[in-house]
C-alpha cells in the first residue's frame, strides 16, 4: 500500500486594483522590471542589492545574528524526520558538511529505538560537484511496496521547474538509459516498474493557462515523451491535471485529478491503464488523502470535505472525513469534524487511518479503525503532550511518527506503535534559553466582530514592562494554518528556535496571527477570506496589531510585521492601508500587482483564491486592495524591506521589483534584496537562508530597537 500524507496543498508542495471597472494604465513605467533575466532589470537588482546589503551587513549585530541563524539551521542536533517505507525510514538531511543535502535511510527498528543507523542513498553535494550543476533537491517518487524504483526531482537553483531522473535505491545509482524528464513543471507517478503516468511539457497545447500540465501520458520504459499516448486530458482553462497511483499488494488504483481551480478538483478512477475512467461522486472542493483497503472494508478513496455535501440520501458536513467505495461508488462517513476541531493531516495505514487535528489551534492526534458500532468507525485518542503543535510525520503499516513542539519547547519525536503507545524517541536540544520566556494565546476582535486568535512569545518581564519591540507574523490564505512551532519549518524566521535565539533573547516580542484565510478553524476559516472577502484577512491582522497596542505590549513606533508569498500581499496591504500602525514591514517573495498577477508565472492558478482581475466585477473588489496600484505619494510609509529571488518561478520577482521602484520614484526609502537563485523559498541552501534571516532580524533591530 502506498503510505503517504496528501492534501491539496501539500501534494504539489505549491503554494501559492483602483476603482470598479478601472483599466490597467498602459503606461506602467516599471513593466520592464518583469523581464526576469533582462540586462536592465538585473542591473537594477544588483544596484539595489549593493546599496541595501552595504547598510544591513554593516550593522554591528549582523555577524552575530548570521552565526546564530546558521547554528540553528545547520545543527546536527535537529531531529531526523523521515518517511516509513517497508522496513526502512528515509530522511533528507542538511548540515554544514552537506549543504545541498543527503538522502539517507535507517532500519525502522533502529529508528524507533531512538538510535537510527543511517546509510547514505544519494549525496546531492557530490552529485552537483561531479556533474558541474547547481542541483537543488526536490521531490522523490518511488514505487511501493519495494521502494527500489524512484524518480528524483532536481532543479537548477531551486526553481519549481525541474528535471526528473530515475534512481535505483538498491544500487544507489541513477539508472543508465532510465526514465528522464527534461526541465518543466511536471507531475508523475509509477503505474509499474516499467510504466510512468506523466504530466509535463511536451510542446504546444500540453500546458494549461497556468503553466502546468494539461495532459497525462502513459510513458513506457524506452519510449520518448512525444510517442507516449495521452491517458487523460483537461482543458487549457484548468489549473492542472495530475496522476496518483496507489499500490496495495496485487491491486493498483489509478487516479487522474483535474484541477478546475486551485481548490476545485474532479477525481477520476480506474483499475487498469486501458480501463474506463469513472468520475468519483465527490464534491470539487474535497481534498484527496489516499486509499484505505483494510480487511473490514472495500477499498475506500479517502477525502476531507471543505464544504457541506448533499449526496441526496444525506448531507455530509464540511470538515468531515469520508470514503468513496471504489467497488460500489457508495459514500461513507468516517469521522464528522467541526470548525473547532478541524482535521489537518491524514495518514493511511494498513488497518487504520491516523489523523492530526486542531482543538482551538492546539494539536491533537487520533487513529481510526473500521468496525465500530453499527458498522461505523472507532476513534481512539493518541496520548501526546497537550497545548502545543502536533505534526503527523509518516505512517507505516499501523504505526506512525509524530512530532510535538511549541514556540518555547523544542521539538520531540514520538513513535506510535500498533499498541497505541506513544514513545518519545528523540528530542531536539534547546536553541535558546527559554527561562522566563512565555507563550500565550490571546484573542482580538476583528472589524466584523469575529474573534481572532494570536500567540505572543516574549520574556515575562518584557511583556510586563510593555512597549516592547514586536514583530507580528501573518499569512492568511490557501488553507495554511499558522501554528506556534519550534522548528517544523526552518524557512519561516518566526518559528520559536530562530525567534527565541535572535529576537526574544534581545528583548523583543514575536506574535503569530491566526487570521482568516488559513485553516485554524476548518474550511470555513479559509473561505471567510476568499475572493471578495480578502479584506477580512487584512482586517483580522489589523485588529491584532491594534490589540497589541491597546494592551500596551507595543506601540506603533515599535511594531513591525512580516509575511512572505501570500503573506507578502498581506504586508503590501498593511503598507498601503495602515502605515500608521507599523515602523517596519518585511515583505518577502510577495504578490503586489494584483492587476497582472494572473499573467505572471503561476499566477493564473490562484484565481480561485483571489479572483480574476480581467473580469470587471472581480477587479472591482481586487482593486480595493492591490498594493502596487495603491502606492501613492505623501504617505507615512515605513522604510520597508523587500526580498525575492530571481529564480522564483512561482511568484514573479517583478512584483517586488516594481513596488520598490515605484516607492523609489515617489521618494520613499526602502531596503531591497534579491537572491539570484533559490526559487520561491528565496534561498537555495541553509547558508543563504541564514544570511537572509540575519538580514531580516537586523532590519527589525534597526527599525524597532535603533542603532
Amino acid at each position: 500500500m502506498l503510505k503517504k500524507l496528501l492534501s491539496a496543498a501539500a501534494l504539489f508542495a505549491l503554494i501559492f486594483p483602483v476603482t470598479a471597472g478601472a483599466q490597467q494604465d498602459a503606461e506602467d513605467p516599471f513593466l520592464w522590471l518583469e523581464e526576469v533575466e533582462g540586462e536592465s532589470a538585473l542591473n537594477w537588482v544588483k544596484a539595489q542589492n549593493t546599496r541595501s546589503l552595504a547598510e544591513l551587513e554593516a550593522d554591528p549585530r549582523f555577524d552575530d545574528m548570521y552565526q546564530e541563524a546558521l547554528a540553528v539551521l545547520t545543527s546536527d542536533a535537529r531531529l531526523p524526520l523521515g518517511d516509513i517505507h517497508g522496513s526502512y525510514v528515509y530522511n533528507f538531511w542538511v548540515d554544514e558538511t552537506h549543504v545541498r543535502g543527503i538522502w539517507r535511510r535507517s532500519k525502522l527498528e533502529a529508528y524507533a529505538s531512538g538510535a537510527p543507523n543511517w546509510e547514505t542513498v544519494l549525496d546531492f553535494d557530490k552529485l552537483a560537484a561531479d556533474e558541474g550543476e547547481n542541483w537543488i533537491h526536490g521531490d522523490i517518487v518511488c514505487l511501493n511496496p519495494e521502494y527500489r524504483h524512484c524518480m528524483i526531482e532536481m532543479s537548477y537553483g531551486g526553481k519549481d521547474a525541474a528535471v526528473w531522473r530515475e534512481f535505483d535505491t538498491r544500487t544507489k545509482t541513477f539508472v543508465e538509459g532510465g526514465f528522464y524528464l527534461p526541465e518543466a513543471k511536471s507531475f508523475l507517478d509509477w503505474a509499474d516498474k516499467d510504466t510512468l503516468l506523466v504530466g509535463t511539457d511536451t510542446g504546444e497545447g500540453s500546458l494549461t493557462d497556468s503553466g502546468y500540465p494539461r495532459t497525462i501520458r502513459i510513458l513506457k520504459r524506452g519510449q520518448t515523451l512525444t510517442d507516449a499516448p495521452v491517458w487523460f486530458e483537461g482543458e487549457a482553462s484548468d489549473v492542472w491535471v495530475y496522476p496518483v497511483v496507489e499500490h496495495d499488494d496485487d491491486e493498483t488504483y489509478l487516479f487522474a485529478g483535474r484541477g478546475k481551480s486551485f481548490f476545485e478538483t474532479e477525481m477520476f478512477f480506474t483499475k487498469a491503464l486501458d480501463g474506463e475512467k469513472e468520475k468519483l461522486n465527490i464534491p470539487l472542493n474535497a481534498d484527496y488523502s489516499g486509499v484505505f483497503s483494510g480487511r473490514k472494508t472495500n477499498p475506500l478513496a479517502i477525502f476531507r470535505l471543505r464544504k457541506d455535501f448533499d449526496a441526496g440520501e444525506r448531507t455530509y458536513f464540511s470538515g468531515s472525513l469520508v470514503g468513496v467505495d471504489l467497488e460500489t461508488g457508495a459514500l461513507t462517513e468516517i469521522l464528522r469534524s467541526s470548525d473547532k476541531q478541524p482535521i489537518q493531516s491524514v495518514g493511511i495505514g494498513e488497518d487504520e487511518i491516523f489523523i492530526q487535528y486542531l482543538d482551538d489551534v492546539s494539536g491533537k492526534a487520533a487513529r481510526l479503525r473500521p468496525g465500530g458500532s453499527k458498522g461505523g468507525w472507532q476513534k481512539k485518542q493518541i496520548k501526546l503532550p497537550e497545548s502545543g503543535v502536533i505534526n503527523l510525520v509518516s505512517v507505516g503499516d499501523d504505526e506512525a511518527v509524530f512530532t510535538y513542539e511549541s514556540m518555547n519547547s523544542p521539538t520531540a519525536l514520538y513513535f506510535v506503535s500498533d499498541r497505541n503507545k506513544a514513545e518519545k524517541i528523540d528530542q531536539m536540544p534547546a536553541f535558546f534559553d527559554a527561562e522566563g520566556v512565555v507563550v500565550e494565546q490571546r484573542f482580538a476582535t476583528s472589524k466584523d466582530g469575529t474573534k481572532v486568535p494570536y500567540y505572543v512569545m516574549g520574556k515575562e518581564d518584557v511583556l510586563e514592562s510593555g512597549n516592547a519591540p514586536t514583530i507580528q507574523y501573518g499569512y492568511g490564505g490557501f488553507l495554511v494554518p499558522i501554528l506556534p512551532i519550534y522548528y517544523e519549518d526552518p524557512s519561516r524566521p518566526q518559528h520559536g528556535a530562530l525567534a527565541g535565539s535572535m529576537w526574544v533573547k534581545r528583548g523583543g516580542v514575536m506574535v503569530l496571527s491566526n487570521i482568516r484565510g488559513g485553516s485554524e478553524y476548518g474550511p470555513g476559516w479559509h473561505q471567510g477570506a476568499l475572493k471578495e472577502n480578502r479584506q477580512k484577512a487584512f482586517d483580522d491582522f489589523i485588529a491584532i496589531s491594534e490589540d497589541l497596542i491597546e494592551r500596551g505590549i507595543t506601540s506603533p513606533e515599535k511594531l513591525g510585521a512580516i509575511g512572505r508569498s501570500n503573506g507578502g500581499l498581506l504586508m503590501g496591504a498593511m503598507l498601503t492601508q495602515r502605515p500608521d500602525l507599523y515602523a517596519a514591514l518585511d515583505i518577502g517573495v510577495p504578490l503586489l500587482d494584483m492587476k497582472r498577477y494572473n499573467k505572471l508565472l503561476a499566477g493564473a492558478s490562484w484565481m480561485g483564491e483571489y479572483g480574476n482581475p480581467d473580469l470587471d466585477d472581480e477587479w472591482a473588489y481586487i482593486s480595493q486592495y492591490s498594493p502596487y496600484q495603491k502606492i501613492v505619494a505623501d504617505q507615512p510609509y515605513p522604510k520597508v524591506l523587500f526580498y525575492t529571488s530571481t529564480k522564483d518561478d512561482r511568484v514573479h520577482p517583478g512584483h517586488a521589483r516594481k513596488a520598490a521602484a515605484k516607492l523609489d520614484d515617489l521618494g520613499y526609502e526602502f531596503y531591497y534584496y534579491e537572491n539570484i537563485e533559490g526559487g520561491h523559498g528565496g534561498t537555495a541552501n541553509q547558508d543563504q537562508l541564514a544570511h537572509r534571516t540575519a538580514l531580516e532580524y537586523v532590519y527589525f533591530a534597526k527599525m524597532l530597537m535603533g542603532d
